[in-house]
């Protein structure tokens, strides 16, 4: 019997046992759309993440205070006060690698506008800081270099504070306070809306760093500086460089640790795009547990099979059907069972990662690799699972199977 006979043969097999093949393919249709499923949710959060993340620029590097140890006790980075003025003002000056930076110095609290108000971040930074975060003007303007000079009160908002505060009202030229001290507004940035950490982006004010510094936290030193590397490609260098201006600005010596840290944006994105890979991993690897039960499912529902057409692999046998032969028989009805139950996997499997995963706010992309990975495994699985059987019925001794009742 050629091949094409055989598929053949096999095809009619499966049609004519509608109920049981469906069954049998169920497994496979509800494990390979799981895999589809957490694949694209792990593909789309991770280029959710990265897109996120370069929004901010790709060559963003971010210098923050260090541990240390005081008395036997180790300080928390955050409540460190290493990053000086003349840190920030010497980077300014010694700079080649580095196109923008900017202080930052930070203060939480209620900002009041009339019977209205809300609490927020305030952010003091210098008039690069927009450069830096790639975070345009909606509405009026920027602070300048002589607000910063002079301290003034000047401030621009986020899209979500204008909203608590102001409702349909123009907040350019307005009043705030942002703990008791009076702010005038005079920019709204564009709207940037919620990251993947759940965290509000539009829930802003900033000021001049030395407004910050001076009227609303009342200190010397910086909670971080923030800079932008000329290119992504000179990053590397421009921790370098900003390594060599710290080390040499601390009096930081041969093998002392340094007292700052310096993360670079493309080193964060690689960070995350790790960690959704091992997500990712988890889920595929508890979703393909229900593949290797449909596999299960599948080899006992040929078992029955075998055992239920004992007659008719004898009969065959008898006029001279070779023992591969049959066994091939077997392994292509197997096979046939889990593509077919593949197909119908992928089919739901990318229907609700396009149309059902996004309905509940989460990020999806189904990688074209997963659709081919499934077909291929679902091959591994009816030709493995398959193969139980298939010996079963071409080791059968075709006379007792013909008396078989």
């Amino acid at each position: 019997m050629n091949i094409l006979n055989l598929f053949k043969v096999s095809f009619k097999a499966v049609a004519n046992n509608k109920m049981r093949s469906f069954l049998s393919m169920l497994g496979i249709i509800i494990g390979v759309a799981a895999v589809i499923i957490m694949m694209a949710i792990g593909q789309g959060s991770k280029e959710s993440i990265r897109s996120e993340l370069s929004t901010m620029g790709t060559n963003l590097l971010t210098i923050r205070p260090g541990a240390d140890m005081r008395g036997g006790v180790r300080q928390d980075p955050s409540a460190m006060q290493t990053l000086k003025m003349a840190d920030y003002e010497r980077i300014v000056r010694e700079k080649k690698y580095v196109s923008y930076v900017s202080p930052e110095v930070t203060a939480s609290g209620q900002v009041i506008y009339g019977n209205n108000n809300t609490n927020t971040s305030m952010y003091g930074e210098s008039t690069e800081y927009l450069d830096i975060k790639q975070w345009p003007i909606e509405e009026g303007e920027c602070f300048t270099e002589e607000d910063i000079k002079k301290a003034a009160k000047k401030v621009v908002i986020g899209k979500t504070v204008v909203d608590e505060l102001f409702g349909g009202v123009d907040p350019i030229g307005k009043t705030v306070r942002f703990k008791s001290i009076p702010m005038t507004v005079i920019g709204v940035l564009k709207s940037k809306g919620y990251n993947s950490w759940g965290m509000d982006q539009d829930n802003v004010m900033i000021a001049p760093y030395t407004t910050v510094m001076k009227r609303i936290a009342a200190q010397t030193w910086f909670s971080s500086i923030v800079c932008s590397a000329v290119t992504e490609e000179m990053s590397d260098h421009a921790i370098e460089e900003l390594t060599q201006i710290l080390r040499d600005n601390h009096k930081l010596k041969g093998e002392a640790v340094d007292d700052f840290t310096i993360r670079s944006q493309a080193e964060m994105m690689e960070t995350m795009s790790t960690t959704m890979d091992t997500v990712t991993i988890i889920l595929v690897v508890a979703a393909a547990f229900s593949l290797l039960v449909a596999g299960i499912g599948i080899m006992n529902i040929m078992l029955v099979s075998v055992t239920e057409r004992t007659k008719e692999i004898g009969l065959r046998m008898a006029v001279g059907a070779t023992g591969p032969v049959i066994s091939l028989q077997f392994l292509i009805e197997s096979v046939l069972i889990s593509l077919t139950g593949g197909l119908l996997g992928v089919i739901v499997g990318v229907s609700a990662s396009k149309w059902v995963v996004p309905a509940f706010d989460m990020p999806s992309s189904v990688p074209a690799w997963s659709i081919w990975l499934s077909f291929f495994v679902c091959v591994c699985i009816g030709i493995l699972f398959g193969y139980i059987p298939a010996q079963k019925a071409a080791n059968m001794d075709p006379i007792e199977a013909i008396r078989h009742e």
